[in-house]
This record gives C-alpha cells, sequence and structure tokens, in this order.
C-alpha cells in the first residue's frame, strides 16, 4: 500500500486514499468512485465517473457485488459519511476506502470536478441555512411582539439543525431539493 494511503486505527480498517493515488486507480481502472451524498449533492457537482449511492439508501452487498473485484473507494462532502459508508461496507475480507477530505479535499488538490449548468444558482446547503435563519428570526421576532408560543419555531428549527449536524440527514435539504427551482434537468449519474 502506497504511503498516501495510510490507514486509520480502527476496528474496521478504514484507509483514507489521498486525490493522487486515488486518481491514478481510476485511471488504472483499479477502483470504483461511489459517491454517498444525496442525489441532489450529486447532481450539482460530482467527480467524474463517480457513481451516486446514497448513503440514505445504502446497501452494502448490493455495492459489493456490483463491483466485485475492484477497490470501492467512498466519498462524500468531506469524510464523515463516505467513512460511515466504509464502515458498513467492511466484511473484514481486507481494508475498505475512503477519498480523505471528500469532494471537497479532491476540489483544494486542484482536481476538477463537474457542474451542470442546470445546476441551482445557489446550493441547497446555502438555501438550507437562508431558510432556518429567517425561521429562527421570525419566531423571535413573533415570539417577542405576538406570543412567546412562536418562540417554538425558533427552537423546532434549531434542533432540527443539530439532528442534521449530528446525523448528516437534513430534512430541509431534501425537501428545498424537491423545490422546482431546484430542478433542472438532472447531472448524468449512475444510480444504483
Amino acid at each position: 500500500m502506497s504511503a498516501s494511503a495510510v490507514p486509520k486505527s480502527n476496528a474496521v480498517e478504514c484507509v483514507d486514499v489521498s486525490p493522487e493515488l486515488l486518481e491514478q486507480w481510476l485511471r488504472d481502472g483499479e477502483a470504483v468512485l461511489v459517491d454517498v451524498r444525496e442525489d441532489f449533492e450529486h447532481n450539482t457537482e460530482k467527480i467524474e465517473g463517480a457513481v451516486n449511492h446514497p448513503l440514505s439508501k445504502f446497501d452494502p452487498e448490493m455495492v459489493r457485488g456490483r463491483w466485485d473485484g475492484k477497490r470501492i473507494v467512498f466519498h462524500c462532502r468531506s469524510g464523515k459519511r463516505s467513512r460511515e459508508a466504509a464502515e458498513r461496507f467492511c466484511d473484514g475480507s481486507g481494508p475498505t476506502f475512503h477519498l480523505a477530505g471528500g469532494i471537497e479535499g479532491w476540489k483544494a488538490s486542484g482536481r476538477p470536478t463537474q457542474r451542470p449548468s442546470s445546476a441551482p444558482k445557489i446550493d441547497v446547503m446555502r438555501q438550507v441555512q437562508m431558510t432556518a435563519g429567517s425561521l429562527v428570526l421570525i419566531g423571535v421576532i413573533l415570539g417577542l411582539s405576538v406570543s412567546p408560543w412562536f418562540l417554538g419555531l425558533s427552537a423546532f428549527v434549531g434542533a432540527g439543525l443539530v439532528f442534521a449536524g449530528a446525523s448528516g440527514w437534513c430534512g430541509m435539504a431534501m425537501l428545498l431539493s424537491k423545490m422546482p427551482w431546484n430542478r433542472g434537468a438532472p447531472a448524468s449519474s449512475c444510480s444504483l
């Protein structure tokens, strides 16, 4: 194993793969890159050749059966979800791999991504931040001026953000991704 792929100490051997090593494996046909971000994230920006299999629908056996004999390298935005996918995927027969730093690490290393012209002008996660911030502000203003019961709106949104941060799953992002302004022609992706 190359020095750029360093095993982490884990019950599961989950190996961080550098963008340089992954690029070489992909070029040599030795690996398949599996994007575990949600469909809307993959359709907004992706690494060329990556196939989409969202963590929310992740089936390790399907992935293992489809690309048996190749290195499967998981990636997400920054690495949290891809590490979880790699740990679920591990069957004890060898190491599992994930792209160190996710797509953000890939871009930081100067490697290109594909972004279709139909992608939303404002990223869905930024839309979540704007919507959540607006709801909290409205809840506070109405709570102070109309009824303290409106503070519950701010508490509900805050709890949702804490859950999203802890779990990596955001219901508001899922809902916003289905809005008409976010539904362009989807980027070509190979979903499982």
